[in-house]
């Protein structure tokens, strides 16, 4: 199992001395660091431990200046070795990096008392017991602490002993499997080309595994992996990786970008954290307060915005929106650290519960709803996700970052809300999900809406599907309406008329003048025959204009007996058939017709031939070729 040590402390207390001590590697590797004599990169090591465990290490700046680079490194890290001076004691880094460790939820750590050879015994009791002191609040309060000398060698086997104990009872709580590697150090090789290297955080990589570079999109593929210096076809969870690219340069790349596969991290400019203010942090957090925002191996600039309260007292926990000048990506559950613009220190620190943030209603039902959130396991999770989501619903990629279950955990935890009708999936080529009230209150309202068109228009058979859609449905995912619209009908909510659509108990009804009047006018257009009569020449002997006899001509054809040739003509639907069955007589015989054979064929006059040949062009069943037609096939 591979396990990462980070090292956490103030300048010149000894951390990279001790870790060249521990594993004979030095990682200061700058001409700047060597000259100066203090690390300010992050530095890697690693350390071969009994049963066949080789121990990552991590080595941060302990510099004030280079705290952005410490968080850096503590992104990725198991567990911690805090490193005290016993010439100086607990110093303002050795504070700040512990802070930082607990706000990116290390629980386990060690503490290793350095320069015991520069102090007197009975200064390194009183060290001790100082230590101890400031370690009693913290996750470190029952730790070991070992006094050693880098210089000397004195207790170095001791602390490896220590350091060996707690990595064998190291248990990784499971995560989600999606492959996430930050990027930390970017650099090239000689006949390899660009390398990228960080902590592996989740999943796996294989050698020719398809890569994206998160957030800007940038593809590439994995054209060779190294795990602590050795040649791998495989990278786990937990291992120091570095990942050959292909067709990427160094310039491409910087700090904080995410190795991932694609299509499984969504960037986003919001997102929702349950925030903690440091106890330590002298005045509160005011709402829009600009911060650096390190998540991973990045940092950024940001605003919080509070959901509940105008400021953030020291201590206290809240539900809070954090806006970015850039896309960012994560899943719920990583932890980041939030550090004062200025000046430059640690004040907060928090839990991600949503990385697909939307701007939220200050005080309104969500804010409760993402504390829930916080707290969520399993299905829970989900359908707290696929609420704040609405009408977008999420993909299952989309889930996988936003619960951080595993893959056949977030399958079967879906088949078992479709089962229960809690979820549904509405697009089946993205695989996207919508929660089960939403799906279940859109049904509703769709039968709403065609009532109410009812309501409005008595005497139509129903509301077509594209007035739907472009109505009722135009904020929907046409996917989702669709779903919405078969699963309502599925319900016996609503009935289907070919095209049109109506509550199952709608019929058209007409009072009894309206009824005498749809049998005069169709009893003048079945004596009309093949030439029927102006709409005026029916209606005046009624003394009715064609905008009061309009609904009973709009329910003559939604009902097939009338059909529209033209502005004011109609013919009956047998009368077409008739003169259809004349036209296609011609062309078992004939390629072509004119309008002069239209006439022939029919009897018809000029008034009726030519909208007659346009609506036959119309319903495809001929086709105009220069001032001819022909048969479609």
């Amino acid at each position: 199992m591979a396990i990462i040590m980070g090292t956490a402390g103030h300048i010149d207390h000894g951390k990279t001395s001790l870790v060249k001590a521990l594993t004979g590697i030095d990682c200061d590797r700058l001409r700047e660091e060597k000259k100066r004599g203090i690390t300010i990169e992050l530095g890697f090591a690693f350390l071969d431990l009994p049963g066949d465990v080789r121990l990552g290490v991590v080595d941060v700046p302990g510099h004030e200046r280079f705290v952005k680079n410490m968080v850096a490194g503590a992104a990725g890290i198991d567990f911690v070795l805090l490193v005290i001076a016993a010439d100086e004691g607990v110093m303002p880094q050795t504070r700040e990096h512990l802070e930082i460790c607990t706000l990116l939820g290390i629980r386990r750590g060690l503490v290793a008392l350095t320069k015991v050879d520069m102090v007197e015994e009975e200064w390194l009791d009183l060290v001790q017991e100082d230590v101890r002191a400031f370690l009693e609040p913290t996750f470190l309060a029952e730790v070991p602490v070992v006094p050693v000398s880098a210089h000397k060698g004195t207790g170095l086997d001791d602390l490896r002993r220590e350091i060996a104990g707690l990595a064998g009872e190291f248990h990784r709580e499971p995560r989600s499997d999606v492959f996430r590697l930050p990027i930390d150090r970017i650099f090239t090789m000689r006949g390899h080309g660009t390398v990228a290297t960080g902590t592996l955080i989740s999943g796996t990589l294989k050698v020719g595994d398809d890569l994206e570079v998160a957030p800007k999109g940038l593809k590439s593929k994995t054209r060779g992996l190294q795990v602590h210096g050795g040649t791998q076809e495989r990278a786990e969870v937990g291992q120091r990786t570095a990942v050959n690219l292909h067709g990427l340069e160094v310039e491409d790349l910087e700090r904080g970008m995410v190795l991932t596969h694609p299509g499984t991290l969504f960037p986003s400019t919001t997102w929702d954290l349950e925030l903690t203010c440091l106890p330590s942090t002298p005045k509160a957090l005011k709402h829009r307060t600009q911060i650096h925002f390190h998540h991973g191996t990045r940092e950024i600039l940001a605003r919080v915005y509070f959901l509940d309260r105008d400021k953030l007292e020291p201590g206290d926990t809240a539900m809070t929106q954090v806006r970015f000048e850039e896309p960012m990506v994560g899943m719920y559950g990583d932890r980041c650290v939030l550090r004062s613009f200025s000046p430059l220190r640690t004040v907060a620190g928090g839990k991600l519960i949503n990385p697909l943030g939307r701007k939220v209603k200050r005080r309104s039902a969500t804010v409760g709803r993402l504390a829930e959130l916080a707290a969520s396991q399993g299905d829970e999770r989900i359908l707290l996700q696929l609420e704040l989501a609405g009408l977008a619903g999420l993909t299952f990629g989309q889930l996988r970052a936003v619960t951080c279950l595993e893959t056949k955990e977030l399958e079967k935890q879906l088949q078992l809300l479709g089962g229960r009708q809690e979820a549904f999936l509405f697009e089946r080529e993205d695989r996207t999900y919508v929660h089960g009230r939403l799906a279940q209150e859109l049904c509703a309202g769709i039968a709403e809406h065609v009532g109410e068109f009812h309501r409005k228009e008595p005497m139509k058979q129903g509301i077509s599907r594209g007035a739907l859609a472009s109505g009722w449905g135009r904020k929907l995912h046409p996917k989702l309406f669709h779903f919405v619209l078969e699963r309502t009908l599925k319900q016996g909510a609503l009935a289907a008329d070919g095209d049109l659509f109506r509550l199952p108990e709608h019929k058209v009804s007409l009072a009894s003048d309206q009824a005498r009047l749809r049998e005069t006018i169709l009893q003048a257009y079945d004596q009309g025959g093949l030439t029927p009569p102006n709409v005026k020449d029916v209606l005046s002997p009624l003394d009715l204009e064609m905008k009061e006899a309009a609904p009973v001509f709009r329910l003559l054809q939604e009902q097939g007996e009338l059909v529209k040739v033209k502005e004011e003509m109609f013919f009956t639907t047998q009368a077409l058939e008739r003169i259809k069955e004349m036209v296609r007589g011609f062309f078992r015989e004939n390629p072509e017709m004119e309008p002069s054979d239209f006439r022939t064929v029919t009897g018809l006059s000029r008034k009726y031939t030519i909208p007659l040949l346009e609506y036959l062009d119309k319903e495809k069943m001929t086709v105009r070729v220069g001032d001819k037609r022909r048969l479609r096939a």
